[in-house]
């Protein structure tokens, strides 16, 4: 059992491709945590999709055993950034647990970000020495604000050529307050600087605390180190652990990753999660080394995984407080208070009841807004159930998604899903192709507008298939981004064409050290969702970056606008759109999907209409099939005759055919 006193918990926070997972490689490879024939590169990233995209997804836990000085704890007055200062008290060396964190680092993924800040003490703000303070860098040292971590600023990529480490250092110190001295430069692929950094991470990382610990740590300073941690462990506290995220297992059910804050856990005990009311018994209990190791109990400070063998996945959610069963009654208390919430037990008992449990539930998380909307429904409809089982799986893993069932006349049954971005969605959907083996049909991308109808009413609409009759709108209503984004000084003339063509305003621009800006500016959602972050990585040849969150809703002229395929509405295909900008969106979605559809065996119309009025057609030809290759001679009318037969058979097709579009041109079609 370790001491409180002897672990760390800390995450890598950083902007994408800043390098958190080649220093995670060089932690697991210090601390001999991962033996050296089974180390590969970015070794946490342990999706396929992860491995080809080349960046983290999903945040993965690992715990690390690390030797170092034996350490004295004292407040430290003087550096504002280290909650603690500590000195070496002897030669001798002490044994550390480290529990680190690997997050991602896209936009999409931030509240991934968030749920590992909640469950930590200390976070390395991670910072390219060639591309310095970015966007995503700025947006997670927020996050890492907002839940009161120690923040540890390091610089990464030391070793190149074009490293401007100085400029680097003095856009750190101007945001967080910091000297110098106190950044660490590092280069994650040679291992330069990185041992010092562990080091850093150990000294100025405070140990563990829960809400009952706190007090105690002061108290119980200057006595006997085995006392204090016996003292620590064994306290009556309740037990309380942060459920961070999760997975679902074939065998074990639901799989919990938690961080115990107070208290502890055994195999064999009864659990219980506040949020839903659902109760377990604790099949396993253990930490990620980093794959799954059985230790058989988790205790107070440490981050692990309890296997509930729940098999309802939406029995356990992320952000929940999961607690002793004992603590709230026996099983048929517990349906008594099920009952009480449908009017049939004296509500005083149930108020009683959960008085004396005196167990808090922890703050846990702000539910995720997600940002975009989508359709999705199975090509094969035998396959609705398998999908929806699916969804439910996916969900453990990403609290972010949210979905419901969905009906459509031309698709049939499917799920309604909102996401965190664009990526996010592409990332669900190949999971569900590839984990789960369905081919889905995906409707046109949206962001939820707020439509005011001429008699009062007021509603979310998610997608341009739900929009009411154009003379039924009052008015409508879109979300709004607040956005920032890091160019270079030489760029700001094109960044200005971007947001212009985004229908963007820009409200401040800040000037960073070594000749970049930072610029804030407000846009529509709908507008930088899909193709400005390629848009812009473009025009500032890789050199800009940028992130958004939800401001509000402002009130727009705007339009829906139906794809018609060879003379058939495809609901999935129609979106909204500004009205002055309807007729140059419709001329560049038929001659996008002209590229993209397949050619038939006959001719395919595709026209874009807006109002009523047809506004934009393209037509793909026919694909010619030589039927009179067979013939070696004769009279042609021969040949003509065949021609003919052929005419008529297409002219049928034409009629009743129906043209199949494959799912991947969903995701194409809205892409530059």
């Amino acid at each position: 059992m370790e001491q409180l006193d002897t672990i760390r918990n800390f995450v890598i926070i950083s902007h994408v491709d800043h390098g958190k997972s080649t220093l995670a490689d060089r932690f697991l490879e210090l601390t001999g945590s991962v033996e050296a024939r089974k180390m590969r590169p970015q070794y946490l990233d342990q999706m396929e999709l992860e491995k080809e995209k080349g960046i983290t997804i999903k945040m993965q836990p690992v715990r690390m055993n690390y030797e170092s000085g034996i350490m004295n704890y004292e407040k430290n007055a003087k550096n504002p950034n280290s909650k603690f200062l500590i000195s070496n008290s002897s030669d001798s060396t002490q044994k550390f647990v480290l529990n680190l964190i690997d997050t991602p680092g896209h936009v999409d993924f931030s509240y991934e970000v968030s749920r590992a800040l909640a469950a930590v003490e200390g976070a390395i703000l991670l910072v390219d020495a060639t591309q310095g303070v970015q966007a995503q860098t700025i947006a997670n040292l927020d996050l890492a604000r907002k839940e009161d971590v120690c923040i540890i600023p390091a610089i990464n990529k030391i070793d190149l050529p074009s490293a401007e480490v100085e400029r680097v250092k003095s856009e750190l110190t101007d945001i967080l307050g910091v000297v110098p001295e106190d950044i660490f430069e590092v280069s994650a692929k040679t291992g330069q600087g990185v041992e010092a950094l562990l080091q850093g991470v150990v000294e100025r990382v405070p140990p563990p605390q829960g809400a009952d610990i706190r007090g105690i740590n002061a108290e119980l300073r200057g006595t006997d180190a085995d006392q204090r941690g016996n003292f620590l462990r064994e306290s009556a506290d309740p037990l309380r652990a942060l459920v961070f995220d999760s997975k679902y297992d074939s065998y074990q059910g639901v799989i919990a990753h938690v961080r115990i804050f107070d208290g502890s856990v055994k195999k064999g005990e009864k659990i219980y999660f506040m949020a839903t009311g659902a109760r377990a018994e604790v099949i396993d209990a253990g930490v990620f080394l980093p794959e799954r190791a059985s230790k058989g109990e988790l205790c107070a400070g440490e981050i692990g995984y309890i296997a509930t063998g729940i098999k309802e996945p939406d029995l356990v959610r992320v952000g929940d407080t999961l607690t002793s069963a004992d603590r709230h009654g026996t099983d048929a208390d517990q349906r008594g208070i099920n009952t009480d919430q449908r009017g049939g037990f004296p509500r005083e008992s149930a108020l009683s009841l959960r008085e004396s449990a005196h167990v808090e539930p922890l703050p846990g998380y702000h539910e995720p807004m997600p940002v975009v909307f989508t359709s999705l429904f199975p090509e094969n409809q035998d396959e609705y159930e398998i999908l929806g089982d699916a969804l439910k799986k996916l969900k453990l893993e990403d609290a972010a998604m949210i979905f419901e069932p969905e009906e459509s006349n031309a698709l049939g049954r499917g799920f309604r899903a909102g996401f965190l971005g664009m990526l996010h969605m592409e990332i669900i959907s190949e999971r569900l192709r590839r984990e789960y083996d369905l081919r889905l049909v995906l409707s046109t991308p949206s962001v939820a507008f707020k439509v005011k109808t001429k008699k009062g009413g007021e509603s979310f609409v998610y997608s341009a298939g739900r929009m009411p009759p154009p003379q039924e709108i009052g008015a409508i209503e879109e979300p709004v981004a607040h956005a920032e984004a890091v160019v270079p000084v030489e760029f700001l003339g094109v960044l200005t064409v971007c947001i212009n063509e985004a229908e963007g305003v820009i409200d401040e621009a800040v000037t960073l050290a070594g000749e970049r800006l930072l610029v804030r500016f407000k846009a529509p959602l709908r507008a930088i969702i899909v193709n400005f972050y390629d848009t812009l990585k473009s025009a500032t040849q890789g050199f800009g970056s940028f992130s958004y969150a939800m401001s509000g809703y402002r009130e727009s002229d705007l339009v829906r606008m139906d794809i018609l395929v060879a003379g058939e509405k495809v609901a999935s295909l129609s979106e909204i759109v500004p009205r002055e900008k309807a007729h140059r969106t419709a001329r560049a979605r038929v001659e996008k999907l002209k590229e993209l559809l397949p050619r038939a065996l006959f001719q395919i119309a595709l026209q874009a209409e807006v109002d009523g009025r047809i506004v934009a057609r393209e037509t793909i030809p026919a694909l010619r099939k030589d039927v009179t290759g067979y013939l070696y001679g004769g009279d042609r009318t021969r040949k003509m005759k065949l021609w003919k037969k052929q005419q008529r058979g297409k002219k049928r097709m034409k009629e009743t055919a129906r043209v199949e579009i494959p799912p991947e041109v969903f995701l194409k079609l809205f892409k530059k």
